[in-house]
């Protein structure tokens, strides 16, 4: 089972989707930011330790897998 502290900094009442924080993993130094619930939901179910990701990565959307490859901004 893996463990995670949800800090959550910012939210909207009228729109609960829209949400601001970040995820660390319980033993695991670092943390990783999001912006809304997609990008929280998919820290969780990625399966990918935290210590893992690299500092730029994008979040994939619910039902896409994560890719080692960065995009091209």
């Amino acid at each position: 089972m893996d463990n995670y502290v949800v800090r959550i900094y910012r939210r909207d009442t009228k729109n609960p989707g829209l949400l601001v924080g970040v995820v660390e993993e319980v033993g695991v130094e670092g943390n990783r930011a999001f912006h809304n619930l997609d990008e929280l939901w998919a820290i969780l179910i990625s399966g990918n330790r935290l210590s893992a990701w690299k500092k730029g990565d994008k979040h994939p959307k619910r039902g896409e897998k994560r890719s080692n490859k960065r995009a091209n901004l």
